[in-house]
C-alpha cells in the first residue's frame, strides 16, 4: 500500500477521471503545495489532506493458485506413508520413505506462503500444518530417536483435533472440506497407532492415508483443470463466498478489502 504521489493532470474537458468509480481507484491528491502561496496558519507552506483515502492506493498482484500444488504434495507423501504403514514396502525403509516424503514440507510451506499472500488464510493454516506434520515424520524416522512414535501420536491427535475445528468452518469450500473429512480420521488412528503401538491400528492408518492421498489427488486435479481451461470441469462443490470468489466481478472481490490483513494497521 503506498499513499501520495504527484498532484494529477488537469481535465479541461470535465471529464471524470480514468478510474473514478473504482474501489480504492479515487484520484491522488496533492500532498504539498510547492508552487501556490502558503495556506494560512500552516507553517512552512505544507498542505495536509486530512482524508487519506483520495491519496491511497491497494495493489492487487495476480497470483497462479497454489493449491494444486499443495495437494499433489499431500496425495504423494500420503502414499508413501501409507504404503510404509501396510507393510507394502519393507521395514527396513523407513529412512528412505523420510527422505522421499521431506519434499513434501518445503511444498507445502511454499503454498502456504503464497496461500497467505492471496489472501486465503484456511488453506495457508492447513498447508502449513501439513508442512510441520511431514517435517517431524521425516526427522523421526531419520532419526529414530527414543519415543519418537509416541511423541508422533500426541502430534497427530492435536492436528485431527484442529483439523476438526478447520472443518466446522470450511463448509462453502467443499474441496477443502472434503480433505479435511479424509485428514480427520487418517491422522486421528495415525495417533491411536502411534501411542498404541497396534498392528491393526497402524494398517487401518495406512489404508486410510491412500484414502486421504485419493481425495487429494482428485481435489488437486479438478483445481488444476478449472484453473487451466478458465470453466469448472469436475464437480468441486463451492457455494456462497467461495462460489462468488470465482465467479464473481471485480468489485465482489474487493469487498472490505481495507478490512483485510495487510491493509488495516493490526492483524
Amino acid at each position: 500500500m503506498t499513499t501520495g504521489g504527484p498532484p494529477p493532470a488537469e481535465n479541461p474537458d470535465g471529464a471524470a477521471p480514468a478510474d473514478a468509480g473504482i474501489p480504492g481507484g479515487a484520484a491522488l491528491a496533492d500532498a504539498e503545495n510547492p508552487g501556490g502561496p502558503a495556506p494560512a496558519g500552516i507553517p512552512g507552506g505544507r498542505h495536509f489532506e486530512p482524508d487519506l483515502r483520495r491519496m491511497t492506493r491497494i495493489h492487487l498482484r495476480p497470483i497462479a493458485s497454489p493449491m494444486p500444488l499443495g495437494f499433489f504434495a499431500v496425495a504423494i507423501a500420503s502414499v508413501l506413508v501409507g504404503c510404509f504403514q501396510l507393510g507394502l514396502l519393507p521395514q527396513d525403509s523407513g529412512r528412505a520413505v523420510a527422505l522421499a516424503v521431506l519434499p513434501a514440507f518445503v511444498l507445502q510451506l511454499l503454498v502456504a506462503v503464497l496461500a497467505f499472500g492471496a489472501r486465503d488464510v484456511l488453506a495457508a493454516t492447513l498447508m502449513a500444518c501439513f508442512s510441520g506434520l511431514w517435517l517431524a515424520s521425516a526427522l523421526v524416522l531419520v532419526l529414530r530417536p527414543a519415543g519418537g512414535g509416541r511423541v508422533l501420536g500426541v502430534l497427530y491427535a492435536v492436528f485431527a483435533v484442529f483439523a476438526l475445528m478447520m472443518a466446522s468452518v470450511a463448509g462453502r469450500k467443499r474441496a477443502l472440506w472434503l480433505v479435511l473429512c479424509a485428514a480427520v480420521p487418517r491422522f486421528a488412528v495415525a495417533a491411536l497407532a502411534g501411542l498404541t503401538e497396534t498392528a491393526w491400528a497402524g494398517v487401518l492408518s495406512g489404508s486410510l492415508g491412500l484414502l486421504l492421498a485419493l481425495v487429494a489427488a482428485y481435489t488437486a486435479f479438478a483445481l488444476m483443470l478449472e484453473d487451466m481451461r478458465g470453466v469448472r470441469v469436475l464437480p468441486i462443490g463451492r457455494s456462497g463466498p467461495a462460489q462468488h470468489a470465482v465467479e464473481g466481478d471485480l468489485a465482489v472481490q474487493l469487498r472490505d478489502i481495507e478490512r483485510q490483513a495487510g491493509v488495516r494497521r493490526t492483524l
